[in-house]
């Protein structure tokens, strides 16, 4: 209708997309195809949507404890403590939350369909869950990295000096074309597709 239109176009919907936006690029805010999980300003958990289906026994709840800087999605959910500790919740039914680290430490952490990953404070990057579809095939196991992304069965990070590395499932071309050049300052990925910011404003998807 014209009113939804005009709503759609008004400042208060494009302000409020703006900050959702922001939310979402400090990783303080997720969204799967059912759920949301954000993070409140003193830190806290806070999440709604429908229950998935396949969430079964071995579902746990989420953690009403501690203060998060950071929360990812999948069909589990991931979250970083302001000591560095991660602590997983959700969905174990195809060992999502297997294997997750225990140590405090972590800087940095990302959400695939069925796998994670986490930067440490010294550079290495873990990642735990699913590996049926070669998920953490090919995970870096040197350091010097600092930021994090997952589709839903690949991975890509950002090295220190500006490369992008890729690992995972390549079943949908998601590794095809990565660039090889430094110089870049953010990254993301897609279900299929990954992109990345260059130091000079060029964006790069492959």
């Amino acid at each position: 209708s014209r009113r939804l239109a005009r709503l759609c176009r008004s400042d208060r919907v494009r302000l409020y997309k703006r900050g959702v936006e922001r939310l979402a690029a400090r990783g303080r805010i997720a969204c799967s195809r059912r759920k949301r999980v954000a993070l409140r300003a003193d830190g806290r958990i806070v999440h709604w949507g429908r229950d998935d289906p396949y969430l079964d026994r071995t579902t746990t709840a989420a953690p009403t404890d501690g203060k998060y800087v950071q929360v990812a999605l999948g069909d589990h959910c991931v979250a970083l403590r302001d000591d560095g500790r991660v602590v997983t919740w959700g969905s174990n039914r195809f060992s999502q939350r297997r294997d997750s680290p225990r140590e405090a430490g972590y800087r940095s952490l990302a959400c695939g369909l069925c796998h994670s990953a986490a930067v440490h404070e010294d550079g290495h990057v873990v990642t735990w869950g699913h590996t049926v579809l070669d998920q953490r095939a090919g995970a870096p196991t040197d350091a010097g990295y600092r930021a994090l992304a997952c589709g839903d069965h690949h991975s890509v990070a950002l090295r220190e000096d500006g490369h992008v590395v890729t690992w995972g499932s390549n079943h949908g071309n998601q590794m095809h074309d990565a660039p090889t050049d430094a110089g870049y300052v953010a990254i993301a990925a897609g279900k299929f597709h990954s992109c990345a910011v260059h130091a000079d404003g060029r964006v790069v998807t492959w």
